[in-house]
């Protein structure tokens, strides 16, 4: 039996993936991809094998895939570049006769340039159409938007402010955390029936940020509003206040999408998967607000 790889070991969801997976399957049966051998030493403590390679470089992802029954390809980081490297990534699990690929992909409903977030979305339809055409065994996980990230979208001010400015309207999230994500993938590495299928995996309430405000000001006896902006009020205050175009497009964008719905649809797949619900919004903003 070929090995199980685990890429984006070094990020917060490839690691949490990592640490679930050993409790599973032994160590000898486990594989990571890291960028450089400064980075290796860690995981060669865990007893898994460590290959060096980047979603830059083809070849070194030929070399790394080598042996390998299961690859779970976590997205890139890099926006701009990843189109070329996840096409690379595709090609050399094809070469490297990889058994099986799960692919961290993302909840949406728009498919097309209209969307607010078709910046970040269109590399992931592209590597989705990839996988499909490449002949390979997928399964493609629609990750929803990440619970953990709450606190970067309200920013760390309301508290003084009072307010969550954000361009959402009442559009509604079905956040989810990484863990229960990290659930979900090692749930289809390990089990069976898995090929050629796509899970939209998202928690198991929608929540707006009139909600979230609400819940934050229950949690701590404190005053929070929400403020819906228009997208060019939001842009002037925000660049007013020092934060990089870059940041305020991201937020402008997810906010955009937010607010025409792209991530208020729930699932029922991760309990599917998993055996349970996932973690609630008001759970993690406890653990995040209480005693503030």
């Amino acid at each position: 039996m070929g090995k199980i790889l685990v890429t984006g070991v070094t990020g917060l969801l490839g690691r949490i993936v990592l640490d679930k997976l050993l409790s599973k399957v032994a160590a000898s049966n486990v594989k990571v991809l890291v960028r450089d051998e400064a980075k290796a030493a860690p995981f060669k403590q865990l007893g898994v094998e460590v290959a060096i390679g980047t979603y830059d470089d083809k070849a070194s992802l030929v070399s790394a895939f080598k042996d390998v029954d299961k690859l779970y390809f976590v997205s890139g980081s890099d926006i701009a570049k990843r189109g070329q490297q996840h096409e690379n990534v595709v090609k050399a699990a094809v070469e490297a006769k990889v058994g099986h690929v799960v692919y961290t992909s993302f909840q949406r409903k728009n498919e097309t340039t209209t969307s607010p977030i078709y910046f970040v979305a269109s590399s992931h339809l592209l590597t989705e159409n990839l996988l499909k055409a490449s002949g390979l065994k997928y399964t493609i996980l629609k990750h929803g938007i990440y619970t953990e990230m709450i606190p970067l979208f309200i920013g760390d001010k309301i508290f003084e402010t009072g307010v969550i400015f954000q361009p959402a309207g009442d559009g509604k999230t079905a956040f989810i955390l990484r863990n229960d994500l990290a659930d979900a993938g090692v749930a289809v590495l390990t089990g069976q029936g898995h090929e050629n299928r796509s899970y939209d995996l998202t928690g198991p309430e929608a929540v707006s940020y009139t909600d979230i405000a609400a819940k934050i000001s229950a949690i701590t006896g404190k005053n929070v509003a929400y403020v819906s902006p228009t997208p060019e009020v939001f842009a002037a205050e925000l660049t007013k206040a020092g934060v990089p175009a870059e940041y305020i497009g991201l937020f402008a964008g997810f906010s955009g999408a937010t607010k025409e719905g792209e991530f208020a649809d729930i699932s029922t797949d991760l309990e599917k998967l998993i055996g349970r619900k996932g973690g609630s919004v008001e759970a993690y903003l406890q653990q995040v607000y209480g005693g503030k």
